[in-house]
């Protein structure tokens, strides 16, 4: 079993999709050589340094944490099935109202569409998501750190950096209060 790394009002809480090979073996997120959730975090400016995954808790000195939507570790996401996802946006949902993360940052499309309910097929675009109430945090929809991917570094570096630049300056930072 891999920890969550949580506490009350982190700045962004990620969320994967859940524990991988490596991962349930260390106990600790994003174990995987192959994983660039830690080089994301650090050439995002998220956190001055690279960290490592038995140093994941740090993150909390950050501002930051992680959690999955599925407990459950399997070799790949593509694993999971939907019910199992759909189970676990139950206890994510939990999770974000007991400790009310200002954001919230799905790694992976398919687990934001579990947690909002909708279809594999429904369109989701990366990036912000504007929440549907104003007491709730903000979403927003990054693409997954696995190298399976095939989406390019520099791209999901551009949506990390969004989203640092989300936390420091707001959504609308050119509009002033």
């Amino acid at each position: 079993m891999v920890p969550d790394i949580i506490a009350p009002g982190l700045d962004v809480l990620f969320v994967g999709y859940n524990p991988g090979v490596a991962s349930d073996s260390q106990s600790h997120h994003f174990a995987g050589p192959g994983n660039l959730f830690w080089a994301l975090l650090v050439d995002s400016q998220f956190t001055p340094y690279r960290l490592r995954p038995e140093n994941d808790r740090d993150l909390l000195l950050f501002r930051l944490g992680i959690t999955n939507i599925v407990d459950r570790m399997t070799p790949s996401s593509t694993d999971l099935s939907l019910q199992e996802m759909s189970q676990g946006a139950q206890g994510l949902a939990e999770k974000i109202g007991q400790f009310q993360p200002k954001i919230v940052c799905f790694l992976g499309k398919d687990i934001f569409r579990a947690f909002m309910g909708y279809k594999r097929s429904m369109p989701v675009s990366w990036g912000y998501v504007m929440a549907d109430n104003r007491d709730g945090p903000g979403f927003f929809v990054a693409p997954n750190p696995s190298r399976r991917s095939t989406i390019p570094y520099g791209l999901r570096l551009y949506y990390f950096r969004s989203l640092a630049n989300i936390v420091r300056y707001g959504v609308h930072p050119h509009i002033m209060p």
